[in-house]
């Protein structure tokens, strides 16, 4: 809800208020953001009636000698006019100048979410208002339009911005925010989740400090190396109690979130395009849209704030057939076989598969002409006959008569140097002028900058999908950006983000006629997990790397910002990682996930193929539970080497499964006790296997006692069930 008095404008979600208001000198000055406030108050008094100067402050009027910019809690901020702190926007005006003083023009509020014409967006006709203001420059005819979306039901409110030349000279946009708050300091630290390639989503907490904290990516994606989501949490904060702000981007490529804490104790929060290497040239009468930012608050802790982000991705991103709907469970042969695979062998792990209950065949690299390795044959859809003699579509049709889905791996965004597409057209690939290009894993990046790249990949991979009844696409992307140079660009500061906006084209021309496929997105594992992506595909592989151990923390850290639905999480083999654990550990973790197999079905022994039977039962029934339950962390791998515990609790709360698990033991104990949350504290439970009723009170203040939980590499899963 949004009401307009008097320059106050106050946004309302079911449980969080946001209000600002227009100042004496028309810029926008943020008020309040956080629990819900009574209404029919009059908030104006909230905000700052006399800035304070000081010995070095810059007056913004002769008028007013208390007035200055730079000790405002802002929504905007321009630069030149005595804010010192980092400014949202820098755009070189004409005639040289940078200095620019956005001033409120008027607004509108409109019902559901405006949608974009070139980024993805969340969406709405019904759940969702939309404040729009309109800010103009002082003196020159360049305005910003700011965007606040308003999701009651998810406590979360949207923000982006729009810039519009109306001068007969073009702009060049150095820096450009989708969002920028201002808060007063309270005690926060800033939760970031870092790490890299088979070791995303390690959680990292910072105390703020005077200065800046950036929080970015300069690979081309949305990276693994610092996932574009993070977190404000006051110093008393934990997954139950206390205040915490959660902030994440609807984008794909290089972004940029920044945390200053300034010398008046304020927190300016924002988070956009990354400025590196962006030079955007905005012609006469164009107009230039950012990414769409997400913003939630909770006064009720991390696992609030974090279910607040999967309602509202799960609801308002991610769309499709596939939204909200049961994964099938999958095995990939890619870990079986690597590029050493025929028909009859696929087939023959196919018939095993099928006899496991798997629902889904995933054929991964390796089915090109000449791709027996990873140096040949990417870029190409040419089918290798002597792997496939009767081709994707004779393997896709024996897969289907088994009862099977069919799913396959693609990699369209890079090519081999030995290929045909790179022999044809070496003019597709990125290369700086003058210089060799940059190999990783033996490849080049294709220019979907270029229209003839896009066409090439909407054709070819299009075609493929029909041919063959494809179900489900993996689709790769297995290095980051280099070379970074298009010769269709007048401005090479173009490049990164023109890029981004040539895939999601790709994305929308391929996947939009084809909506009963389900897409899972990957790029080396986690290197590209990020909205933007869950708005066409609804899940990605989390990592490449499947070792229980090193999956709690990665899913662990991944749920603070993403939803578990999204998250691709499959069972390996018992010694893939060099640690040998058991199939039971395997799965239960896995299962905290879409569920599948990286493993050889045809050399498991007898009691793995009846075990991996009731496991693949087992999912199934808690299957609605675990995608579209309300997720809660309990025990924390970042917090403690030994253990860690997770649970889901239905909607109705009707049902619960709570799954804890040791890594490495303490010596002499023999217990582990875990307080489940979330439960109807008036309801009676049954506690699976316990053969006892307890109230769910008495389960969340009293706890649970898992006994014999003494040994390294142990997993427990508790059913509660309300009578």
């Amino acid at each position: 809800m949004i009401l307009h008095d008097q320059g106050v404008f106050r946004l309302d979600t079911d449980h969080t208020t946001y209000v600002l208001r227009i100042t004496q000198f028309s810029h926008l000055e943020h008020v309040y953001y956080g629990r819900r406030l009574p209404e029919g108050e009059d908030l104006s008094v909230l905000a700052h009636r006399n800035s304070i100067m000081t010995g070095t402050s810059v007056m913004y009027d002769e008028s007013d000698e208390t007035y200055c910019l730079d000790n405002l809690c802002l929504e905007w901020s321009g630069i030149g006019m005595g804010d010192y702190r980092m400014s949202p926007c820098e755009i070189v005006m004409p005639g040289g100048a940078y200095g620019c003083d956005f001033l409120y023009q008027d607004h509108s509020i409109v019902e559901g979410t405006p949608q974009m014409q070139t980024l993805p967006s969340s969406s709405s006709l019904s759940e969702s208002q939309t404040l729009v203001l309109s800010l103009r420059d002082r003196t020159l005819d360049v305005r910003v339009e700011l965007y606040y979306a308003v999701y009651e039901a998810c406590d979360v409110i949207t923000r982006r911005c729009v810039v519009i030349n109306g001068e007969d000279k073009t702009l060049s946009l150095r820096r450009i925010m989708s969002m920028s708050i201002d808060m007063p300091d309270r005690n926060f630290s800033l939760v970031t989740f870092d790490g890299g390639w088979i070791k995303e989503g390690n959680r990292h907490d910072r105390a703020l400090a005077p200065g800046i904290y950036i929080n970015s990516s300069t690979t081309g994606w949305s990276s693994n190396r610092h996932n574009a989501g993070f977190i404000l949490r006051a110093d008393d904060t934990t997954e139950d109690r206390g205040d915490a702000y959660g902030f994440n981007l609807i984008y794909s490529g290089n972004h940029y979130g920044a945390v200053e804490l300034s010398n008046h104790s304020l927190v300016r929060v924002q988070l956009g395009i990354n400025p590196h290497c962006f030079d955007y040239l905005l012609n006469t009468g164009n107009r230039f849209e950012t990414p769409e930012a997400i913003m939630t608050f909770s006064g009720d802790g991390l696992n609030r704030m974090s279910q607040q982000f999967h309602d509202f991705v799960n609801r308002h991103v991610v769309r499709g057939e596939w939204k909200e709907r049961g994964r099938p469970v999958l095995t990939n042969n890619w870990e079986a076989t690597f590029f050493r695979f025929n028909h009859p062998k696929l087939m023959a792990t196919a018939r095993r598969a099928k006899k496991l209950g798997v629902e889904l065949f995933v054929l991964d690299d390796g089915w090109f002409k000449g791709r027996d390795d990873d140096t040949a044959g990417l870029g190409d859809y040419a089918v290798n006959k002597r792997k496939l003699p009767f081709g994707l579509a004779g393997l896709s049709r024996r897969i289907h008569r088994m009862g099977m889905m069919f799913g396959l791996w693609f990699e369209p965004e890079m090519v081999n140097r030995n290929s045909d597409l790179f022999r044809a057209h070496p003019e597709y690939c990125l290369t700086t002028p003058g210089r060799a290009p940059a190999l990783s894993r033996n490849q080049l990046v294709l220019n979907l900058c270029l229209p003839a790249v896009r066409e090439y990949i909407v054709e070819n991979v299009g075609r493929i999908l029909d041919e063959c009844s494809v179900d489900y696409v993996k689709w790769d992307c297995n290095r980051h950006i280099s070379d970074a140079f298009s010769p269709s660009l007048d401005s090479q500061g173009e490049f990164f983000h023109r890029y981004i906006i040539g895939l999601y084209e790709v994305l929308d021309r391929i996947f939009t006629p084809r909506p009963h496929i389900l897409f899972e997105s990957c790029s080396g594992g986690g290197g590209r997990f990020d909205p933007g992506m869950l708005y066409y595909m609804p899940q990605t592989w989390c990592s490449d790397n499947t070792d229980p151990v090193d999956r709690l923390k990665i899913q662990y850290g991944t749920s603070l910002c993403l939803p578990i639905a999204s998250m691709g999480s499959h069972v390996q083999a018992a010694r893939n990682a060099g640690r040998v654990t058991s199939l039971a550990y395997r799965a239960d973790i896995a299962m905290a996930g879409t569920f599948g197999y990286e493993l050889d079905p045809t050399k498991l022994s007898a009691d793995e193929l009846d075990d991996i039977k009731d496991i693949n039962e087992q999912f199934r029934a808690w299957q609605p539970l675990i995608q579209q339950g309300d997720f809660y962390r309990l025990l924390s791998p970042f917090d403690s080497s030994q253990y860690v515990a997770w649970m889901f609790v239905s909607p109705d709360k009707s049902e619960a499964l709570v799954q804890c698990f040791t890594v490495l033991a303490e010596p002499n104990r023999w217990d582990l006790r875990v307080y489940p949350r979330g439960l109807d504290p008036d309801a009676l439970y049954e506690v699976e296997d316990w053969a006892v009723e307890l109230h769910g009170d008495t389960i969340m203040h009293a706890g649970l006692r898992l006994q014999m939980f003494g040994w390294d590499f142990m997993s427990r899963n508790l059913y509660l069930k309300r009578v």
